[in-house]
Protein backbone atom coordinates (compact mmCIF):
# COMPACT_ATOMS: atom_id res chain seq x y z
CA UNK A 1 0.00 0.00 0.00
CA UNK A 2 1.28 3.45 -0.89
CA UNK A 3 2.60 5.48 2.02
CA UNK A 4 1.44 9.03 2.54
CA UNK A 5 3.30 11.45 4.75
CA UNK A 6 1.41 13.39 7.42
CA UNK A 7 3.52 15.55 9.74
CA UNK A 8 1.11 15.26 12.70
CA UNK A 9 -1.26 12.38 13.46
CA UNK A 10 -3.89 12.86 16.16
CA UNK A 11 -5.37 9.57 17.39
CA UNK A 12 -8.85 9.89 18.84
CA UNK A 13 -11.66 12.25 17.84
CA UNK A 14 -13.10 13.09 21.25
CA UNK A 15 -13.18 16.62 22.59
CA UNK A 16 -9.45 16.74 23.35
CA UNK A 17 -8.43 15.12 20.07
CA UNK A 18 -10.68 17.36 17.98
CA UNK A 19 -9.39 20.49 19.75
CA UNK A 20 -5.79 19.40 19.19
CA UNK A 21 -6.37 18.68 15.51
CA UNK A 22 -8.18 21.96 14.95
CA UNK A 23 -5.60 24.10 16.77
CA UNK A 24 -2.70 22.51 14.88
CA UNK A 25 -4.50 22.86 11.56
CA UNK A 26 -5.22 26.53 12.23
CA UNK A 27 -1.58 27.02 13.22
CA UNK A 28 -0.43 25.73 9.83
CA UNK A 29 0.42 22.05 10.36
CA UNK A 30 -0.94 19.37 8.04
CA UNK A 31 -2.99 17.14 10.36
CA UNK A 32 -4.51 13.68 10.11
CA UNK A 33 -7.16 12.62 12.62
CA UNK A 34 -7.53 8.86 13.11
CA UNK A 35 -10.79 7.73 14.68
CA UNK A 36 -12.90 4.65 13.91
CA UNK A 37 -16.26 6.13 14.83
CA UNK A 38 -18.79 8.14 12.84
CA UNK A 39 -18.80 11.92 12.83
CA UNK A 40 -20.62 13.29 15.89
CA UNK A 41 -24.08 14.78 15.53
CA UNK A 42 -25.40 17.61 17.67
CA UNK A 43 -27.74 16.05 20.26
CA UNK A 44 -31.49 16.58 20.21
CA UNK A 45 -34.26 15.36 22.48
CA UNK A 46 -33.42 14.37 26.05
CA UNK A 47 -30.19 15.60 27.58
CA UNK A 48 -27.30 13.16 27.39
CA UNK A 49 -25.82 11.98 30.69
CA UNK A 50 -22.33 12.65 29.36
CA UNK A 51 -21.81 16.31 30.17
CA UNK A 52 -18.84 18.47 31.09
CA UNK A 53 -18.46 21.57 33.23
CA UNK A 54 -16.28 23.66 30.92
CA UNK A 55 -14.18 26.24 32.76
CA UNK A 56 -13.66 29.78 31.40
CA UNK A 57 -10.07 28.89 30.49
CA UNK A 58 -11.24 25.84 28.57
CA UNK A 59 -13.94 27.93 26.89
CA UNK A 60 -11.23 30.26 25.60
CA UNK A 61 -9.31 27.28 24.20
CA UNK A 62 -12.46 25.91 22.57
CA UNK A 63 -13.09 29.31 21.01
CA UNK A 64 -9.68 29.28 19.33
CA UNK A 65 -10.40 25.77 18.03
CA UNK A 66 -13.79 26.64 16.54
CA UNK A 67 -15.93 25.07 19.23
CA UNK A 68 -17.36 28.16 20.92
CA UNK A 69 -20.76 27.66 19.32
CA UNK A 70 -21.48 24.66 21.53
CA UNK A 71 -21.17 26.83 24.64
CA UNK A 72 -23.59 29.41 23.28
CA UNK A 73 -26.33 27.06 22.11
CA UNK A 74 -29.72 26.67 23.72
CA UNK A 75 -28.70 23.38 25.35
CA UNK A 76 -25.69 24.86 27.16
CA UNK A 77 -26.06 26.44 30.59
CA UNK A 78 -23.61 29.02 31.91
CA UNK A 79 -23.43 29.34 35.68
CA UNK A 80 -22.20 32.40 37.54
CA UNK A 81 -22.67 31.13 41.07
CA UNK A 82 -21.17 28.20 42.92
CA UNK A 83 -22.08 26.96 46.38
CA UNK A 84 -19.92 24.49 48.32
CA UNK A 85 -21.13 23.24 51.67
CA UNK A 86 -20.73 20.44 54.18
CA UNK A 87 -23.48 18.67 56.02
CA UNK A 88 -22.10 20.13 59.25
CA UNK A 89 -23.73 23.46 60.26
CA UNK A 90 -22.01 26.70 59.35
CA UNK A 91 -19.90 25.25 56.53
CA UNK A 92 -20.83 27.01 53.33
CA UNK A 93 -18.91 28.98 50.71
CA UNK A 94 -20.54 30.97 47.93
CA UNK A 95 -18.69 32.15 44.84
CA UNK A 96 -20.14 34.79 42.51
CA UNK A 97 -18.37 35.21 39.16
CA UNK A 98 -18.42 39.05 39.07
CA UNK A 99 -16.65 39.22 42.45
CA UNK A 100 -13.64 37.58 40.79
CA UNK A 101 -13.80 39.59 37.57
CA UNK A 102 -15.37 36.72 35.61
CA UNK A 103 -18.44 36.62 33.41
CA UNK A 104 -19.15 33.03 34.42
CA UNK A 105 -17.65 30.28 36.55
CA UNK A 106 -18.33 27.57 33.99
CA UNK A 107 -20.70 26.20 31.38
CA UNK A 108 -22.43 22.84 31.55
CA UNK A 109 -22.73 21.30 28.09
CA UNK A 110 -23.22 17.88 26.56
CA UNK A 111 -19.99 16.31 25.36
CA UNK A 112 -21.48 15.36 22.02
CA UNK A 113 -22.55 18.95 21.36
CA UNK A 114 -18.97 20.09 21.83
CA UNK A 115 -17.62 17.31 19.60
CA UNK A 116 -20.13 18.12 16.86
CA UNK A 117 -19.15 21.80 16.87
CA UNK A 118 -15.45 20.98 16.80
CA UNK A 119 -15.73 18.45 13.97
CA UNK A 120 -17.39 21.10 11.85
CA UNK A 121 -14.15 23.09 12.12
CA UNK A 122 -12.00 20.24 10.72
CA UNK A 123 -12.49 21.06 7.04
CA UNK A 124 -8.75 20.98 6.26
CA UNK A 125 -7.99 17.97 8.47
CA UNK A 126 -7.83 14.54 6.85
CA UNK A 127 -10.09 12.23 8.86
CA UNK A 128 -9.31 8.51 8.61
CA UNK A 129 -11.87 6.00 9.89
CA UNK A 130 -9.57 3.37 11.31
CA UNK A 131 -7.71 2.19 14.41
CA UNK A 132 -3.99 2.29 15.11
CA UNK A 133 -2.33 -1.12 15.11
CA UNK A 134 1.25 -0.11 15.84
CA UNK A 135 3.35 2.99 16.51
CA UNK A 136 7.08 3.33 15.99
CA UNK A 137 7.88 6.78 17.30
CA UNK A 138 11.60 6.55 16.61
CA UNK A 139 10.99 5.84 12.93
CA UNK A 140 7.95 8.14 12.82
CA UNK A 141 5.66 5.45 11.48
CA UNK A 142 2.09 4.49 12.29
CA UNK A 143 0.38 1.38 10.95
CA UNK A 144 -3.39 1.32 10.88
CA UNK A 145 -5.57 -1.75 11.40
CA UNK A 146 -6.56 -1.61 7.75
CA UNK A 147 -2.92 -2.06 6.73
CA UNK A 148 -2.05 1.51 5.81
CA UNK A 149 1.42 2.75 6.82
CA UNK A 150 1.77 6.46 7.53
CA UNK A 151 4.86 8.49 8.24
CA UNK A 152 4.54 11.19 10.88
CA UNK A 153 6.77 13.69 12.61
CA UNK A 154 4.60 13.48 15.71
CA UNK A 155 1.87 11.15 17.02
CA UNK A 156 -0.56 12.64 19.54
CA UNK A 157 -2.58 10.11 21.54
CA UNK A 158 -6.01 11.40 22.55
CA UNK A 159 -7.68 7.98 22.45
CA UNK A 160 -8.92 7.75 26.01
CA UNK A 161 -8.28 5.63 29.04
CA UNK A 162 -8.40 2.14 27.56
CA UNK A 163 -5.63 0.20 25.85
CA UNK A 164 -4.47 2.28 22.93
CA UNK A 165 -1.47 4.25 21.77
CA UNK A 166 -0.13 4.48 25.34
CA UNK A 167 0.04 0.70 25.49
CA UNK A 168 1.57 0.47 22.02
CA UNK A 169 4.29 2.89 23.13
CA UNK A 170 5.07 0.74 26.16
CA UNK A 171 4.23 3.51 28.64
CA UNK A 172 2.98 2.14 31.95
CA UNK A 173 0.60 3.87 34.34
CA UNK A 174 -0.14 4.00 38.05
CA UNK A 175 -3.71 3.43 39.21
CA UNK A 176 -5.49 4.14 42.47
CA UNK A 177 -8.83 2.45 43.13
CA UNK A 178 -11.30 4.30 45.35
CA UNK A 179 -13.94 1.55 45.59
CA UNK A 180 -16.35 4.34 44.70
CA UNK A 181 -18.67 5.01 41.80
CA UNK A 182 -20.31 8.13 40.45
CA UNK A 183 -24.06 7.94 39.97
CA UNK A 184 -25.33 10.37 37.33
CA UNK A 185 -28.80 11.34 36.16
CA UNK A 186 -31.01 14.30 35.31
CA UNK A 187 -33.08 15.60 38.24
CA UNK A 188 -36.04 17.95 38.39
CA UNK A 189 -36.93 19.50 41.73
CA UNK A 190 -39.87 21.55 42.98
CA UNK A 191 -37.90 24.72 42.21
CA UNK A 192 -35.82 25.07 39.02
CA UNK A 193 -32.07 25.28 39.33
CA UNK A 194 -31.33 29.04 39.30
CA UNK A 195 -28.08 28.59 37.38
CA UNK A 196 -26.01 27.51 40.37
CA UNK A 197 -23.40 24.78 40.61
CA UNK A 198 -24.08 23.34 44.06
CA UNK A 199 -21.96 20.74 45.83
CA UNK A 200 -22.42 19.19 49.24
CA UNK A 201 -19.70 17.20 50.98
CA UNK A 202 -20.99 14.05 52.65
CA UNK A 203 -19.11 11.36 54.54
CA UNK A 204 -19.69 8.99 51.60
CA UNK A 205 -18.47 11.48 49.00
CA UNK A 206 -19.65 14.70 47.32
CA UNK A 207 -23.05 15.26 45.74
CA UNK A 208 -23.15 17.88 42.98
CA UNK A 209 -26.15 19.49 41.26
CA UNK A 210 -25.07 21.15 38.01
CA UNK A 211 -27.54 23.42 36.16
CA UNK A 212 -29.09 22.50 32.84
CA UNK A 213 -30.66 25.00 30.46
CA UNK A 214 -34.08 23.41 31.03
CA UNK A 215 -34.05 24.29 34.74
CA UNK A 216 -33.28 20.70 35.70
CA UNK A 217 -29.96 19.61 37.19
CA UNK A 218 -27.40 17.03 36.19
CA UNK A 219 -26.23 15.29 39.35
CA UNK A 220 -22.93 13.59 40.04
CA UNK A 221 -23.21 11.62 43.29
CA UNK A 222 -20.07 9.92 44.56
CA UNK A 223 -20.85 6.84 46.64
CA UNK A 224 -19.32 3.57 47.76
CA UNK A 225 -19.51 1.31 44.72
CA UNK A 226 -22.04 -1.12 46.21
CA UNK A 227 -24.33 1.70 47.36
CA UNK A 228 -24.15 3.38 43.95
CA UNK A 229 -25.25 0.16 42.24
CA UNK A 230 -28.04 -0.28 44.79
CA UNK A 231 -29.39 3.21 44.18
CA UNK A 232 -29.03 2.89 40.42
CA UNK A 233 -31.38 -0.10 40.55
CA UNK A 234 -33.74 1.28 43.21
CA UNK A 235 -37.36 2.16 42.48
CA UNK A 236 -38.19 5.82 41.91
CA UNK A 237 -39.67 6.44 45.36
CA UNK A 238 -36.67 4.96 47.18
CA UNK A 239 -34.19 6.83 45.01
CA UNK A 240 -36.00 10.14 45.43
CA UNK A 241 -36.09 9.69 49.21
CA UNK A 242 -32.34 8.94 49.34
CA UNK A 243 -31.53 11.92 47.13
CA UNK A 244 -33.75 14.26 49.17
CA UNK A 245 -31.99 13.11 52.33
CA UNK A 246 -28.52 13.64 50.84
CA UNK A 247 -29.38 16.94 49.16
CA UNK A 248 -31.13 18.42 52.14
CA UNK A 249 -34.17 19.67 50.23
CA UNK A 250 -31.97 22.21 48.44
CA UNK A 251 -34.47 23.01 45.66
CA UNK A 252 -37.62 21.96 47.45
CA UNK A 253 -37.38 18.23 46.95
CA UNK A 254 -37.05 15.88 43.98
CA UNK A 255 -40.01 15.71 41.60
CA UNK A 256 -38.65 13.45 38.86
CA UNK A 257 -35.44 11.82 37.70
CA UNK A 258 -34.27 10.46 34.38
CA UNK A 259 -32.34 7.28 33.58
CA UNK A 260 -29.47 6.58 35.96
CA UNK A 261 -25.96 5.38 35.20
CA UNK A 262 -22.88 4.65 37.28
CA UNK A 263 -19.21 4.48 36.46
CA UNK A 264 -16.30 3.40 38.67
CA UNK A 265 -13.91 6.04 40.00
CA UNK A 266 -10.17 5.64 39.69
CA UNK A 267 -7.19 7.93 39.51
CA UNK A 268 -4.68 7.11 36.80
CA UNK A 269 -1.38 8.72 35.92
CA UNK A 270 0.86 7.67 33.06
CA UNK A 271 4.49 7.30 34.07
CA UNK A 272 5.50 9.43 31.08
CA UNK A 273 3.56 11.85 28.88
CA UNK A 274 6.07 11.81 26.02
CA UNK A 275 8.14 9.26 24.18
CA UNK A 276 10.12 9.36 20.96
CA UNK A 277 7.92 11.15 18.44
CA UNK A 278 4.74 10.75 20.51
CA UNK A 279 2.81 12.39 23.37
CA UNK A 280 -0.23 11.52 25.49
CA UNK A 281 -3.05 14.00 26.13
CA UNK A 282 -6.25 13.97 28.16
CA UNK A 283 -7.57 10.65 29.45
CA UNK A 284 -4.82 8.82 27.59
CA UNK A 285 -2.40 10.53 29.98
CA UNK A 286 -4.30 10.88 33.24
CA UNK A 287 -7.65 10.62 34.96
CA UNK A 288 -8.68 12.30 38.20
CA UNK A 289 -11.54 11.89 40.63
CA UNK A 290 -14.57 13.92 39.37
CA UNK A 291 -14.67 15.75 42.70
CA UNK A 292 -13.46 18.97 41.06
CA UNK A 293 -14.87 18.36 37.58
CA UNK A 294 -11.46 18.86 35.97
CA UNK A 295 -11.21 15.86 33.60
CA UNK A 296 -11.90 17.48 30.21
CA UNK A 297 -10.44 20.79 31.40
CA UNK A 298 -7.07 19.16 32.12
CA UNK A 299 -7.12 17.58 28.66
CA UNK A 300 -7.85 20.87 26.92
CA UNK A 301 -5.01 22.51 28.84
CA UNK A 302 -2.73 19.66 27.71
CA UNK A 303 -3.68 20.36 24.10
CA UNK A 304 -3.26 24.14 24.29
CA UNK A 305 0.10 23.87 26.08
CA UNK A 306 1.37 21.42 23.46
CA UNK A 307 0.38 23.69 20.57
CA UNK A 308 2.08 26.62 22.31
CA UNK A 309 5.26 24.58 22.82
CA UNK A 310 5.30 23.53 19.17
CA UNK A 311 4.71 27.09 17.99
CA UNK A 312 7.56 28.37 20.17
CA UNK A 313 9.86 25.67 18.78
CA UNK A 314 8.89 26.48 15.19
CA UNK A 315 9.49 30.19 15.78
CA UNK A 316 12.98 29.26 16.99
CA UNK A 317 13.60 27.16 13.88
CA UNK A 318 13.31 23.86 15.72
CA UNK A 319 11.34 20.71 15.04
CA UNK A 320 9.22 18.92 17.63
CA UNK A 321 12.31 17.16 18.94
CA UNK A 322 12.75 15.19 22.15
CA UNK A 323 13.76 18.25 24.19
CA UNK A 324 10.66 20.20 23.11
CA UNK A 325 8.35 17.33 23.97
CA UNK A 326 10.12 16.65 27.25
CA UNK A 327 9.75 20.28 28.29
CA UNK A 328 6.04 20.22 27.55
CA UNK A 329 5.67 16.91 29.41
CA UNK A 330 7.43 18.22 32.53
CA UNK A 331 5.17 21.24 32.67
CA UNK A 332 1.95 19.31 32.13
CA UNK A 333 2.93 16.43 34.42
CA UNK A 334 3.61 18.95 37.17
CA UNK A 335 0.29 20.73 36.62
CA UNK A 336 -1.88 17.63 36.30
CA UNK A 337 -0.01 15.93 39.13
CA UNK A 338 -0.66 18.87 41.45
CA UNK A 339 -4.35 18.72 40.61
CA UNK A 340 -4.51 14.93 40.99
CA UNK A 341 -2.71 14.91 44.33
CA UNK A 342 -4.90 17.68 45.69
CA UNK A 343 -8.10 15.91 44.68
CA UNK A 344 -6.73 12.59 45.93
CA UNK A 345 -5.98 14.12 49.33
CA UNK A 346 -9.38 15.79 49.51
CA UNK A 347 -11.02 12.52 48.53
CA UNK A 348 -9.36 10.95 51.57
CA UNK A 349 -11.55 13.14 53.79
CA UNK A 350 -14.59 11.07 52.83
CA UNK A 351 -15.06 7.89 54.77
CA UNK A 352 -14.63 7.67 58.55
CA UNK A 353 -17.23 9.82 60.26
CA UNK A 354 -14.67 11.50 62.51
CA UNK A 355 -13.13 13.18 59.44
CA UNK A 356 -16.29 15.20 58.84
CA UNK A 357 -15.30 17.98 61.30
CA UNK A 358 -11.84 18.15 59.69
CA UNK A 359 -13.44 18.61 56.29
CA UNK A 360 -15.82 21.24 57.68
CA UNK A 361 -12.91 23.11 59.27
CA UNK A 362 -11.20 23.30 55.89
CA UNK A 363 -14.31 24.72 54.23
CA UNK A 364 -14.64 27.35 56.96
CA UNK A 365 -10.97 28.32 56.54
CA UNK A 366 -11.39 28.84 52.79
CA UNK A 367 -14.61 30.78 53.34
CA UNK A 368 -12.84 33.14 55.76
CA UNK A 369 -9.94 33.93 53.41
CA UNK A 370 -10.34 36.04 50.27
CA UNK A 371 -6.93 34.89 49.02
CA UNK A 372 -7.89 31.25 49.44
CA UNK A 373 -11.22 31.75 47.68
CA UNK A 374 -9.55 33.67 44.84
CA UNK A 375 -6.91 30.95 44.39
CA UNK A 376 -9.64 28.29 44.43
CA UNK A 377 -11.70 30.08 41.78
CA UNK A 378 -8.70 30.88 39.56
CA UNK A 379 -7.59 27.26 39.49
CA UNK A 380 -11.13 25.92 39.02
CA UNK A 381 -11.63 28.44 36.20
CA UNK A 382 -8.51 27.19 34.39
CA UNK A 383 -6.79 30.54 34.90
CA UNK A 384 -4.13 29.60 37.43
CA UNK A 385 -0.41 30.42 37.06
CA UNK A 386 0.30 27.18 35.19
CA UNK A 387 -2.50 27.65 32.65
CA UNK A 388 -1.69 27.89 28.92
CA UNK A 389 -1.68 31.33 27.34
CA UNK A 390 -4.62 30.34 25.14
CA UNK A 391 -6.66 29.79 28.30
CA UNK A 392 -5.76 33.25 29.59
CA UNK A 393 -6.87 35.25 26.57
CA UNK A 394 -4.10 34.86 24.00
CA UNK A 395 -5.21 34.04 20.46
CA UNK A 396 -3.63 31.76 17.91
CA UNK A 397 -3.16 34.84 15.72
CA UNK A 398 -1.15 36.59 18.45
CA UNK A 399 0.94 33.49 19.09
CA UNK A 400 1.65 33.06 15.38
CA UNK A 401 2.83 36.68 15.22
CA UNK A 402 5.46 36.24 17.94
Amino acid sequence: MTNRSAPVIVVGGGIVGAVTASLLDRAGWPVMLVDPGPAPVAPTGDFDLRVSAVSPGSAAILGQAGGAGALQGERACAYRRMVVEDRHPGTRIEFEAPAFGLERLGTLVENEAVRAALWQSLDDVEVVRDRVRSVDGRRGQVTLAGGRDIEADLVIACDGAGPGVRTLLGISESTWEYNQAALVCEVRCQAPNPGTAWQRFLDTGPLAFLPLASGASSIVWTLPAARARELADADQASFHAALDDAGGDWLGGVVSTGPRATFPLVMRASDRLAGPGAVLLGDAAHAVHPLAGQGVNLGLADAAALVEALLAARAAGREADADVLAGWARQRQSESGLMARGIHALGGLFGPGWLGPVRALGIRAVSASWLARDAFVRRAAGLGPGSPRLARGATLKSLLAT
